[in-house]
């Protein structure tokens, strides 16, 4: 087998860098250890930037989410009982975030994928990438036992944090940054209709929630819990109780309950690798970076990774310029590192460190509530980071 581009992973980075790539006349290859059913099976967060949302719909997947995403103007956030609304739409000139499941995004893609009649190749096992700094790139993997190899030019490392494509890359080559918090977060999903019409990122002494939603009917709630708890050990009339206990009395007043659809923990990290490229191998989204979710960063820095690696592929093949082929790791880390300050910063904001923090980290923790959300400028800060810096412009 041939192509110009293989992408590792079908998750929606590698979908949607596939989806870009073949409505530009480029050929690509989608590799996908899993099936289909397992991939849309992965429950994970729904914010959508508006780069991420101008992205989307420049692929020509964005007709649902126009349909069926909610379009946010602000955000709340509580602390110490106050109340603070974000007004992301006049803080940051007009823009605004997209409430679009990353399952209904990933589901969109496939869809595209298999309309175009693209090659895409599900349930391929023991997927190997050679040649990385050779000219002329391939991979081997395994389909229904038979050992076949694909031809490339480029490969891009689209498979996540456990994925092969990072792993390729020879030990001493990647710088990792990576700082880990104590505690994680415990989400649910249920068939309730939200209980605010935005979200609401809650402090409380007993420790930081979150009220997301899918759409008018679907809701996602999230518990800062202990690392070690288990999901076991929080039915769903717990966690309800719990929920409650962190919001004000009117917003739990409000809360509708119900049976859960998905329950997990996730504990919280921040991890980075240098540099995102080796040889002929990009990495993009999970395989090189991990963020908390308080800043809704990470399906919006995948994405970002996206957007440079097409825009440079686009001119590699339409213009001959492979001379930017070098371009992409510094184009998107730097992106990446704000996109990571940002999770880190609403991190440190908003949860509860207890004795992982000394007096005087608290006292700074306080100081920061107070100045970002009582300063024009504090907002500011914070809205225009949660609606996604801009793109640099590849040229």
């Amino acid at each position: 087998m041939n192509t110009q581009v293989a992408i590792i992973g079908a998750g929606p980075s590698g979908l949607l860098l596939g989806q870009l790539l073949h409505k530009a006349g480029i050929d690509t290859v989608v590799l996908e250890r899993q099936s289909p059913d397992y991939v849309l099976g992965r429950i994970r967060a729904g914010v959508l930037e508006q780069g991420t949302v101008d992205l989307l719909r420049e692929a020509g997947v964005g007709e649902r989410m126009d349909r069926e995403g909610l379009v946010h103007e602000g955000v709340e956030l509580l602390v110490g009982g106050r109340r603070q609304r974000l007004d992301l739409k006049a803080l940051t000139g007009g823009k605004t975030v997209m409430v679009y499941g990353q399952t209904e995004v990933t589901r969109d893609l496939m869809q595209a994928r298999e309309a175009s009649g693209a090659s895409i190749i599900y349930c391929a096992s023991n997927v190997q990438l050679h040649e990385l700094k050779g000219e002329r790139p391939y991979v081997t993997f395994e389909k229904d036992g038979q050992v076949q190899r694909l031809d490339c030019d480029y490969i891009a490392g689209c498979d996540g944090f456990h994925g092969v494509s990072r792993k390729s890359i020879p030990e001493g080559v990647l710088k990792e940054y990576e700082r880990v918090y104590p505690f994680g977060w415990l989400g649910m999903l249920s068939d309730t209709p939200p209980v605010n019409h935005e979200l609401i990122y809650a402090h409380h002494e007993r420790g930081f929630s979150l009220c997301s939603q899918r759409s008018q009917t679907r809701s996602r709630y999230y518990l800062q819990v202990p690392l070690g708890e288990q999901v076991e050990d929080w039915p769903d009339e717990r966690f309800w109780n719990e929920l409650k206990a962190r919001l004000p009395e009117d917003v739990a007043q409000r809360l509708v309950t119900g049976p859960a659809l998905e329950k997990s923990i996730a504990p919280l990290r921040s991890l980075v690798v240098e540099p995102m490229q080796y040889g002929h191998l990009f990495l993009v989204g999970d395989a090189a970076h991990i963020v908390p979710p308080t800043g809704a960063k990470g399906l919006n820095l995948a994405a970002s990774d996206v957007n440079y690696l097409y825009r440079i592929l686009l001119k590699v093949y339409h213009e001959g310029r492979t001379d930017l082929l070098a371009h992409y790791s510094p184009l998107a880390l730097r992106r990446v590192w704000k996109g990571e300050r940002f999770s880190w910063f609403m991190t440190q904001l908003l949860h509860d460190f207890g004795a992982h923090k000394d007096a005087w980290d608290q006292k700074m923790q306080e100081a920061d509530r107070e100045y970002f959300l009582s300063s024009p400028a504090g907002l500011v800060n914070i809205a225009e980071n949660y609606v996604g810096l801009p793109y640099e412009e590849v040229v």
